[in-house]
């Protein structure tokens, strides 16, 4: 837990090596943080829980539902930058501040302009998949996009499925990487620190990079409780989603010094 590396050649933050199991314990912290501000947490899962089903409703409603599937993994692109508020929680957590539903709404005001910087790369990066998945759909299958109705008969039992499937999974989960990469640490040190969002990205890759077993773990963990909050109709990520947002935090506390 001792070792640490430099980001920059000259003073910059530096990123320290932890064992494989540590996401277990940002975990174990993240949860801590959403019992001791529950009001807080499930302001912020409820209104993406009311969200998600919004647009699926709407998707529904314009005969749209193929874009679903490219939307709900594009979202895992962006949630780092929805989830700043509750950054700002467990940083205040654990300096002893009072939090609040309001105070959380302005943790923007810390570092506004480099947050916004970073949230537009992640914004870019999330239309850029969409647009590739649309781009795919028409060079495995003929015709228009499917109609609610045929949906699933079409992308998962006719016979170019699995290639479009397999060919989506790999670039989807290239990209979904690349965001991961950029955006571990990157935000809650931008809650965190005065610096500047290339600053952060380049400590975030770093982080990754040194404690790639760790980090992997806990990619695979955020997809995991983020897919179980999906499969319970939406309603499981009220719980999920802060839980991530807190341990993410402590994620960042513990990789950067």
């Amino acid at each position: 837990m001792s070792d640490a590396i430099p980001v920059f050649p000259y003073p910059s933050p530096r990123v320290k090596l932890v064992s494989m199991d540590r996401p277990w314990h940002w975990l174990s912290l993240g949860w801590h943080d959403l019992v001791r501000a529950p009001q807080v947490s499930f302001a912020y899962g409820g209104v993406l829980v009311a969200l998600s089903i919004a647009i699926t409703l709407g998707l529904y409603l314009i005969d749209a539902l193929y874009l679903l599937l490219p939307a709900t993994a594009g979202f895992m692109l962006v949630a780092p930058v929805l989830a700043v508020g509750l950054y700002e929680t467990s940083r205040r957590l654990a300096a002893g501040e009072p939090v609040s539903v309001n105070v959380a709404l302005g943790a923007w005001r810390r570092n506004t302009g480099q947050l916004a910087v970073l949230g537009l790369v992640l914004m870019l990066l999330h239309l850029f998949w969409i647009r590739i998945a649309l781009l795919l759909y028409p060079l495995f299958f003929t015709g228009d996009y499917p109609a609610s109705a045929d949906l699933i008969q079409v992308i998962f039992f006719s016979p170019a499925s699995l290639p479009f499937l397999v060919t989506g999974t790999i670039l989807g989960a290239f990209l979904a990487a690349l965001v991961f990469a950029i955006g571990a640490v990157s935000i809650p040190m931008l809650i965190d620190r005065e610096v500047g969002a290339i600053t952060a990205i380049v400590t975030s890759v770093t982080a990754v990079r040194a404690n790639f077993r760790a980090m992997a773990l806990w990619a695979v963990l955020i997809v995991g409780f983020t897919a179980v909050g999906l499969v319970l109709l939406y309603l499981g990520l009220a719980v999920t989603l802060p839980l991530i947002a807190h341990a993410s935090w402590h994620c960042y506390k513990d990789l950067v010094e």
